[in-house]
């Protein structure tokens, strides 16, 4: 693991690893596919699910995300411009 200040930008290869070392992946769910807009739930990933990608996500970036953060980025594209934001607002301070 690198440290928080080399991580720069949080993409959507970066998510989908962290989902399937967190989760898994769902039977018939092809995380490779363009799923920004598709829903968590669709992709098969409970509450419980993105609790613990965004635990990993805030040891690997060393950023802090509430629990309501979570649940309010139901799709990928949703969930990467909150971590961006946290990882700009990490830089500024």
């Amino acid at each position: 693991m690198s440290s928080p200040d080399t991580h720069t930008v949080f993409a959507i290869d970066d998510l989908r690893r962290i989902l399937r070392e967190a989760a898994g992946t769902a039977e018939g769910v092809d995380l490779d596919a363009d799923i920004l807009d598709t829903t968590f739930n669709s992709l098969g990933y409970e509450s419980l699910a993105l609790l613990e990608t965004g635990g990993r996500i805030e040891r690997e970036y060393g950023i802090a995300l509430d629990d309501d953060t979570l649940s309010d980025a139901d799709t990928p594209r949703a969930l990467i411009d909150v971590v961006n934001d946290q990882l700009t607002a990490a830089r500024t301070v």
